[in-house]
């Protein structure tokens, strides 16, 4: 669906990936494209670093023992690759070909927020970092991380690793968070962070600052801002059948009065406003969405959309039926 003056029309392609045979990506974190249009499918199967060209062809793997619970993905356009491990609560820098450049965080050891898996949420902010989620560059080169399931804060580094700041406190009030999940970051030095379980795109300046907030969203997961500064969101939505909600987990059970609980992919301006929506309300058929959690878009506008499947309760919930790992849709220019 496009909206408004702008042309934003997209067809699904299906079966685009062509997988070597009995590869699976068993669910998709994460997606990044880099400058020759190479996608970086990082997925929770065998080889956890799939890249494809643009046709669907395969290209490579890497990552094999590497990564323990492969999360959230940004490249940058010098192509470096920069990956969130949400089991491992580490950031690692790669090059292309695989080879890390550079490692943040404690492998295998949290920081302490008070957050304790099946016991409690998360009580305070705390220190890099703790099922860490997301990373994007701001204009600057310094990094922002989304710091989400055991913290409640966003991480400012710079390229090196220094730790400049950090933000955030459990909640739901300006500049505090439940799940911070997805970021990025827009030429003006705007940090957009997808605080999916309060439902919202939170918008905060360079250092934090509280700027404004999106509450028309369905859980946002992940954020992706194109060279013209359109933005691309995943939201999860409410298309899987609610489960009974963990001690240590504040999840949103069911959609706020107004909204469509259907999961999508939805693009809008810099100010919010809706140009184009994709998704529908039978999540398995191709071009809708059941767990929609990583995306990004090619030069020539093709959004490429990852979904955890498994992880979700999705495949679970529809069985036999599975869900789509991962869906290309085409731009129609």
């Amino acid at each position: 669906m496009s909206v408004g003056p702008h042309k934003f029309e997209f067809e699904v392609i299906q079966g685009w990936e062509q997988m070597p045979e009995g590869w699976s990506f068993v669910e998709v974190a994460g997606i990044a494209v880099d400058s020759k249009d190479r996608v970086y499918v990082f997925n929770r199967g065998e080889h956890p670093m799939i890249v494809f060209d643009k046709e669907g062809k395969f290209l490579k793997a890497w990552g094999e023992g590497v990564f323990t619970v492969p999360h959230g993905i940004f490249i940058d356009q010098d192509d470096v690759l920069y990956c969130a491990d949400d089991g491992d609560h580490t950031v690692r820098v790669f090059d292309t070909d695989g080879n890390q450049k550079l490692l943040l965080g404690d492998p295998g050891n949290p920081a302490e927020t008070g957050y304790n898996e099946n016991v409690s949420p998360v009580l305070y902010g705390g220190k890099p970092f703790h099922r860490v989620c997301n990373v994007a560059k701001g204009p600057n080169g310094d990094m922002y991380i989304a710091d989400g399931y055991g913290n409640a804060r966003v991480h400012r580094f710079k390229t090196d690793g220094t730790l400049v700041s950090s933000w955030g406190q459990p909640g739901s009030g300006p500049g505090e968070f439940n799940l911070p999940h997805g970021i990025a970051v827009d030429k003006s030095n705007r940090v957009y962070v997808a605080d999916r379980e309060n439902s919202r795109i939170q918008i905060l300046s360079a250092d934090g600052a509280y700027i404004d907030s999106w509450y028309w969203v369905n859980r946002p997961t992940d954020i992706f801002i194109d060279d013209q500064e359109f933005i691309y969101i995943a939201e999860l939505g409410w298309s899987i059948p609610s489960r009974q909600t963990r001690l240590h987990y504040n999840t949103m059970a069911s959609p706020p009065c107004g909204h469509d609980p259907i999961a999508r992919c939805t693009v809008c301006t810099p100010d919010g406003q809706i140009v184009a929506r994709i998704g529908g309300n039978n999540p398995i058929l191709p071009g809708n969405f059941l767990a929609p959690h990583g995306l990004w878009c090619d030069s020539e506008g093709a959004i490429y959309m990852g979904e955890v499947i498994v992880r979700s309760g999705g495949n679970a919930a529809f069985a036999p039926l599975t869900g789509h790992a991962l869906q290309k849709f085409k731009r129609s220019l």
